[in-house]
């Protein structure tokens, strides 16, 4: 279970406070996949950093009553100094798993070939996409947070990668941010609108996209 209560966010620009979320509560049932849908700049990212744990709330909190996947698209998971080997392994201990397991899955799943005993400051942005969802599908979480990556690589990559969330789907649940709704439709049973700062829930995918859609259409009519 993962808990929002009465969360707000926010952050100080040369402009003044932009409201991220505004008292903001939900609750992500387990069994369920969802996704979060909102314009460039409406904080889904920032949403699911605070799910992870990889932000604070500025007021109310975040209960996390199940084992979370660090979010996968954010750059500040890993260390650019350290090769993947060595950031496989260091994150492999932070959340005891088997180490071995983890190193073999990401050798397999991510192809780096000789690059994974390279600095990830050396990696392009897909080889670093490719590696940070090999190591969080090497892992066994509860619940999945996924920013994006699903569209990385090439035609037979991107297979791969539905494939492989498919088989963890079994057992596992997602939150997804991406602005392809055709992979919200294939991921997700239930969404969530985010937008000035106000997460809307839907128990319907099709209802929030098209409410996710008008929103785009208002905003490019101003």
């Amino acid at each position: 279970m993962i808990w929002l209560d009465r969360v707000t966010k926010l952050y100080r620009t040369p402009l003044g406070q932009r409201m991220v979320l505004n008292d903001a509560s939900y609750h992500f049932e387990p069994g369920h996949n969802y996704g979060i849908l909102g314009a460039n700049g409406s904080g889904k990212s920032t949403l699911v950093r605070l799910i992870s744990g990889a932000e604070a709330p500025t007021s109310g909190r975040v209960v996390r009553q199940a084992n979370v996947s660090f979010p996968l698209g954010f750059s500040g998971t890993f260390n650019s100094y350290l090769t993947g080997r060595q950031n496989a392994v260091f994150v492999a201990r932070v959340y005891g798993a088997n180490v071995a397991r983890v190193l073999e899955f990401v050798w397999d799943f991510a192809e780096l070939g000789t690059f994974f005993d390279m600095p990830l400051n050396t990696y392009s942005s897909g080889m670093r996409a490719r590696f940070g969802l090999g190591v969080s599908l090497a892992i066994d979480f509860d619940v999945y947070l996924i920013d994006e990556v699903t569209e990385v690589g090439d035609k037979r990559f991107r297979a791969k990668s539905q494939a492989a969330f498919r088989e963890r789907a079994l057992t596992s649940d997602v939150i997804l941010v991406s602005h392809n709704l055709q992979t919200v439709r294939a991921y997700c049973d239930r969404a969530l609108v985010l937008q000035n700062g106000e997460l809307t829930p839907f128990d319907s995918v099709e209802d929030a996209i098209a409410v996710h859609v008008e929103n785009q259409k208002y905003a490019s009519d101003e």
